[in-house]
């Protein structure tokens, strides 16, 4: 059996992998939560506490978004069959200027970020049925609201400082993702118009895929 960690993106819930369908007498799925930081809590020290909820050996790390950053600090500490990261960056160099120049001026330490705790109003006052069904997913899926573990994740998300990666990690991104442009990124799997959110949209693509990728 292949034991397969699941880290989702910032302020997502585990279901984002609800869809996710591997052969059961192959692989055994497992989506962590996200903690809440302590204070003044590094990445690494972050990354060791997540390793607290791996309890099998050589197991499948899998991160999405800013859970992608956290499983290649996680696997700095554990022995890992695969690492693989979706939708995300695998150094510094690979984040869009935008997030590099927020960095530059610390706009992350005055992010309005209390503003997704009221994501819930948005399907209250959407006009049309479009943007009612969105907001109904953000309702889903961003569940984390915590502003303590939301400032820390979005600081340590624009500051992580890695230069480097693992030469054996995956990297799986869509060539249309709006938040981690497709043009900063080098040596990955593309997903054809494949967007931020893909591990939802393209869950079927996911599954037909990562047994492959995972390997044997």
């Amino acid at each position: 059996m292949i034991h397969v960690y699941l880290v989702p993106g910032m302020a997502a819930n585990p279901s984002i992998f609800d869809h996710i369908k591997l052969p059961s007498d192959r692989f055994s799925l497992h989506p962590l939560a996200w903690k809440i930081p302590q204070p003044n809590e590094s990445m690494s020290s972050y990354a060791k506490r997540m390793l607290e909820e791996v309890t099998h050996e050589n197991p499948v790390l899998i991160g999405v978004s800013f859970g992608g950053v956290v499983v290649q600090e996680m696997a700095k500490n554990v022995n890992y069959k695969k690492l693989i990261i979706i939708s995300s960056v695998k150094t510094k160099a690979e984040l869009p200027r935008s997030m590099r120049f927020s960095k530059a001026l610390g706009l992350y330490r005055i992010a309005p970020v209390g503003l997704v705790r009221h994501v819930n109003l948005l399907s209250e006052y959407a006009v049309t049925e479009t943007l009612k069904h969105k907001a109904e997913l953000y309702q889903k899926y961003l569940s984390i609201t915590d502003p303590v573990y939301l400032h820390w994740a979005l600081e340590h998300m624009l500051c992580w400082d890695q230069t480097t990666y693992a030469k054996d990690l995956i990297h799986i991104h869509g060539t249309a993702d709006p938040v981690f442009p497709f043009k900063y990124i080098k040596d990955c799997i593309p997903v054809k118009g494949g967007t931020h959110a893909m591990i939802i949209s393209r869950c079927k693509w996911f599954s037909k895929n990562l047994p492959k990728i995972i390997g044997d």
